[in-house]
């Protein structure tokens, strides 16, 4: 065995001890680090597996032997360089799934398969030999049309790899920059001496890679050791703004679409990579069919806005972002609260409108009442209540049911309805009662309504599968004088007025005189 021969084998199998060294080290120290160590013990392990086969490949003396060495470098090599690439987007805060890993590493598996069975097919290697100059263990090939395609994905995993670190490298602050060279010359070393080799420049039957990888070993553990690689590592901006739940846009000063999130795909469907560039005023309208519902300088450092896009509605935040290269823009942030809106609009229905007849309840009322009582006060304007109570309405739950009584306090509400206009505020004041409150209107004007909405109901009858059941109507009618009264004390007047109707034999009006 050469001088020469022996310093091949000497540095792959120090690559190899290495690489070992580095996969237990990190093995045993796993409960400490992230997930993504996982991804670098299987990584080194195989690379270590490559750099021993090769090794062990230099020493045969059979082209048998060769050619068995060769496959188990292949379980190395081939899978290596692809866990490289998960390694690196792993660190960079790619989402992994199963399904991109295995796609990833079927090349990888084909090739296996090819260099194992090469005999039967020679779609790897053409021609597998002992160099006839050479001799053994120095192997005289031709490659195949497979030897290709898997150099090719080698090669591109490597590059890709390097070239993800390199884009992330400004993105990236000064403490992790160490991690940042170490990965990069990681995937350089071995890429820059496999097109080498691919060139022919290297010693002839020697496959140099393995030769070289101790010197990504010495940067990984340094970084490692260093800068703590898998106990802190920065997670790359990209990831981080595409992962946000709400849509972002980010505008320029001149309101030009500079950038936007994925999520923005969900609240602005037609919006493409295409727009960037565009006015944002332009592009709004093309993906949304309409103008912009509001300016961007009205909503700079103000309050929050809301929109409705597609049947959803948005909390539109507008804020001024300050580039790194000192220029300034606008931050555009769409958060969905169509859920929020629809659940207050559910506690609302709740809380102020009545079950039944969908109407204002006693609660929202007094709640819409008291305010406007207020302003009639203070304005000295008229102001007039109506109590309403459904004559009999006792005997109608006994002779038919609950759930007839419950048609007919609807039918009324409908009936009522009708007749009044915009603007009267009329709840369900409890049971069979019902009251209006009448801003502007004098007690005239009150009890011409209340006439109304009597006559209404009575011509009115409610058609049931048990017949048509007519109702009547009793009103009391009240108006606060000069505005000295409360509130309650002017339901109370309309409610003694009620009382008076009743008496009187139902179906009428009464107002409250002093």
């Amino acid at each position: 065995m050469n001088s020469q021969l022996t310093a091949f084998i000497t540095l792959s199998c120090t690559s190899g001890v290495l690489n070992l060294y580095l996969c237990l080290y990190v093995f045993l120290k796993r409960y400490n680090y992230t997930k993504i160590a996982q991804l670098f013990i299987s990584y080194t392990a195989l690379i270590a597996v490559y750099c021993f086969a090769s090794a062990f490949g230099l020493i045969a003396t059979t082209l048998s032997a060769i050619k068995v060495w060769t496959a188990i470098q292949y379980v190395g090599m081939a899978f290596s360089t692809p866990l490289g690439l998960l390694f690196i987007m792993q660190y960079l805060g790619f989402h992994l799934t199963r399904k991109k890993i295995m796609a990833l590493l079927a090349i990888p598996f084909i090739s296996l398969i090819m260099v194992v069975t090469n005999d039967i097919h020679h779609f790897h290697y053409r021609v597998f030999e002992i160099d006839p100059i050479l001799g053994e263990p120095y192997v005289h090939q031709e490659i195949g049309i497979w030897y290709i395609i898997h150099g090719i994905f080698t090669f591109g995993c490597m590059f890709v790899s390097f070239l993800l670190v390199l884009i992330h490298w400004k993105e990236t602050t000064k403490a992790y920059r160490q991690q940042l060279i170490a990965l990069m010359c990681g995937q350089l070393i071995p890429m820059i001496t496999a097109f080498i080799y691919l060139l022919g420049l290297t010693p002839q039957g020697v496959d140099p890679v393995p030769m070289v990888l101790w010197a990504s070993s010495f940067l990984y553990l340094w970084s490692i050791n260093s800068s703590r690689l898998f106990r802190v590592m920065p997670v790359a901006k990209d990831a981080i703004f595409h992962s946000i739940n709400d849509g972002v846009i980010v505008l320029d000063e001149s309101a030009r679409l500079i950038e936007f999130n994925q999520a923005c795909s969900k609240v602005f469907p037609q919006l493409t990579r295409s727009m960037i560039g565009r006015d944002i005023g332009e592009t709004w309208i093309e993906v949304t069919g309409q103008p912009m519902p509001f300016t961007l300088e009205a909503v700079v450092n103000t309050q929050d806005i809301e929109i409705v896009l597609s049947d959803h509605t948005y909390q539109v935040r507008v804020t001024e972002l300050q580039h790194v290269n000192h220029g300034k823009g606008l931050l555009l942030i769409f958060t969905d609260i169509t859920e929020l809106k629809e659940l207050q609009r559910q506690l609302e229905q709740l809380a102020f409108y009545d079950e039944l007849t969908q109407i204002y309840n006693r609660r929202a009322f007094f709640q819409q009442c008291n305010q406007a009582y207020s302003e009639a006060r203070e304005s000295s304007s008229a102001f007039t209540v109506i109590l309403m109570d459904i004559d009999h309405f006792k005997n109608v739950n006994d002779t038919y049911g609950h759930a007839i009584g419950d048609q007919l306090l609807v039918h009324v509400v409908k009936v009522c309805q009708s007749v009044l206009k915009k603007g009267e505020l009329f709840a369900r004041y409890g049971g069979e009662e019902f009251v209006l409150a009448l801003k502007d209107s004098t007690l005239l004007e009150g009890q011409a309504l209340a006439n109304l909405l009597c006559n209404s109901v009575e011509s009115q009858p409610l058609m049931t599968t048990e017949g048509a059941i007519r109702a009547t109507i009793s009103c009391g009618v009240a108006e606060g004088t000069k505005g000295q009264e409360t509130l309650y004390q002017l339901l109370n007047n309309a409610d003694k007025a009620l009382y008076a109707a009743k008496q009187a034999g139902r179906n009428r009006v009464h107002v409250f005189l002093e």
